[in-house]
């Protein structure tokens, strides 16, 4: 049986507080914040709220696990995510719960993100600009042969990626781009 708490298993607000069930045991509920319940329901993007996952992964409770496991598996185009992910241990029956829940939540297709070439990118990798692109209301041209590194891949869009260029972070279209 669970009881709604004074505080969110995953980031500890106070506030706007509900019981929600951690699929597919229906008989074991976590209490979360507004903002941690929109991200278990649906989108999600990074941003510094879920830094809290980095401390929601080792609770002793076990539905914040598998929570923290599924919403960091969902967030694995960020470096932080996947760095945690490979660290952290749940035990082999949270684990096969969480992953029962990633099953359910998969039914979409994966997109994935391929460079001019068709090589697959990845969150972090350098790609090399294949030709100049004039990049809008920066003022600036970014030219040909110019590395872009530690990548950041647009979740719902797989012709774009997002990059650091002269200072400034760009989306970048998929096209005009090779892995190095």
């Amino acid at each position: 049986m669970s009881v709604l708490t004074n505080y969110c298993a995953l980031c500890g607000h106070d506030t706007d507080l509900a019981l929600l069930n951690v699929p597919p045991r229906d008989d074991r509920a976590i209490t979360l914040c507004a903002t941690c319940r929109a991200g278990v329901e649906g989108a999600i993007s990074d941003a510094p709220h879920w830094r809290c996952l980095a401390d929601a992964i080792w609770s002793t409770e076990a539905g914040a696990q598998v929570t923290a496991y599924r919403l960091l598996t969902r967030l694995n185009s960020e470096a932080w995510a996947r760095d945690l992910l490979d660290i952290a241990y749940l035990e082999p029956e949270n684990l096969a719960w969480a992953e029962a829940g990633l099953a359910v939540d998969d039914d979409a297709s994966e997109v994935i993100h391929r460079d001019t070439n068709g090589a697959v990118l990845a969150a972090g990798d350098t790609v090399t600009l294949i030709k100049d692109l004039n990049v809008k209301g920066a003022g600036f041209t970014a030219k040909r042969g110019t590395a872009v590194r530690n990548i950041s891949l647009v979740p719902d869009n797989e012709g774009h990626i997002e990059g650091r260029v002269s200072g400034q972070q760009i989306v970048i279209l998929t096209e005009f781009v090779k892995k190095s």
